[in-house]
């Protein structure tokens, strides 16, 4: 891929992802795969106005050798440099970028019984600082592409050649094209535009059916409102949080849950994928999973704790966006996400509650915002599914119609 193509990319994340305001902080999380666009991002956040940028490397195979050898109470530990690490984060609030480009496979075979006991352990005592940060900081999820996922993606090219093929899927979805960031701009008021409709009709309930068997229902919040592209913190900073992002999203009514649905893509979870499989919900929990592929591991999502077996989103996205019409399946949920409509189990958030600035966390929470350690999105979306929507004053508006949407604005 050409040096000026990827620097655009790198300008438009460091830019539009996060807008970097003079004198922040960036964190980049990512994998081995990419050094040079490595590169180009930390020169671009520089250029972008930052005093510092750290860059934090994982690599799967590593991850499986400590999961071998260490012990739960040792993966479990969070130890007195992490905490003074996240107390940096609350008092500093850095831009954080995550950068996907893990093998949706490299995971498997890993012992996920003692990742989820470990993860529980330490969740209780790295929660109270996320939630310091809350909403209070930009971030943005984007993607470059590693050799072992575009192989899956693209079998029958040689590794360079489907790095190249990948690096193409991930930039046009990303819409990177002569002037990214005036693409970007057009598209979040796009966005807006359709949150605004959806939020002046005043939903009480979400119908999902399609002719693959999903009927669900989903209780919306009075106070809940769609959200899509552009965010605002609560430093009163823009941001775009996913790099491509085609979604209407909102949460919903924790407990207000009832039917079944069924996953039209499989969902890459913890370095291994799970297929063809269902949710059944009563009284907005998932009391029944079934999958053709990886049911176990399935089960153990739901299971992580208490609210990870309710919904924490209901997002809206057309099969005619970009990433639809590409006809890649990406087996990555940045992307299969925005090319489907999607549900998430656990955590809601709370910046859909209308006025959260002026309420506590834990209002928002009191209000109906679901809470978990986890946030797992899985897409339903396909040419077969309708959405209606049942208004506080009675009315049923159609929403979707053989998955694309029922209006225009």
């Amino acid at each position: 891929m050409k040096i000026k193509e990827l620097r655009k990319y790198a300008n438009l994340i460091a830019r539009s992802g996060v807008n970097i305001q003079k004198g922040q902080e960036v964190v980049i999380i990512c994998d081995l795969d990419q050094p040079k666009f490595i590169e180009l991002l930390v020169d671009e956040c520089y250029k972008a106005g930052a005093k510092l940028v750290r860059v934090e490397f994982h690599y799967q195979p590593l991850q499986k050798i400590h999961v071998r050898h260490q012990s739960v109470t040792t993966m479990g530990t969070v130890t007195e440099w992490e905490k003074a690490k996240l107390q940096h984060y609350v008092d500093v609030l850095p831009c954080r970028i995550y950068l996907d480009s893990e093998d949706p496979d490299g995971l498997k075979g890993i012992n996920q019984e003692k990742i989820a006991k470990a993860e529980q352990k330490k969740w209780p005592i790295e929660k109270p600082y996320w939630d310091k940060m809350e909403n209070r900081y930009q971030w943005c999820v984007a993607a470059v592409p590693g050799a072992a996922w575009a192989k899956k993606l693209f079998p029958n090219l040689s590794k360079k050649q489907a790095i190249e093929k990948l690096w193409e899927a991930i930039l046009y979805t990303s819409r990177v094209t002569e002037d990214p960031l005036k693409s970007w701009e057009d598209h979040d008021k796009e966005l807006a535009d359709r949150c605004n409709y959806l939020n002046n009709l005043g939903i009480k309930e979400l119908h999902y059916k399609g002719d693959n068997g999903t009927d669900l229902t989903v209780g919306m919040i009075p106070e809940g409102t769609f959200m899509g592209g552009r965010e605002i913190s609560l430093q009163n900073i823009g941001f775009n949080a996913n790099i491509p992002s085609e979604e209407c999203y909102t949460s919903p009514m924790r407990g207000k849950a009832e039917g079944i649905v069924y996953s039209t893509k499989p969902l890459s979870y913890n370095g291994e994928l799970i297929e063809n499989f269902s949710v059944r919900f009563e009284n907005g929990k998932a009391v029944e999973v079934k999958a053709e592929k990886n049911q176990s591991l399935l089960e153990k999502m739901i299971s992580k704790d208490e609210g990870a077996a309710y919904l924490g989103e209901c997002a809206l996205v057309p099969v005619n966006s970009p990433i639809s019409e590409s006809g890649l399946l990406f087996y990555n949920t940045l992307f299969d996400e925005n090319a489907a409509c999607h549900l998430a189990l656990g955590m809601g958030f709370t910046n859909t509650i209308r006025g959260y600035e002026n309420k506590t966390i834990e209002e928002c929470r009191e209000m109906g915002i679901n809470d978990s350690m986890e946030h797992v999105d899985f897409m339903i979306g396909y040419e077969g599914l309708d959405i209606d929507a049942v208004t506080f004053d009675g009315k049923t508006v159609p929403i979707f119609r053989r998955g694309k949407w029922a209006f225009e604005v």
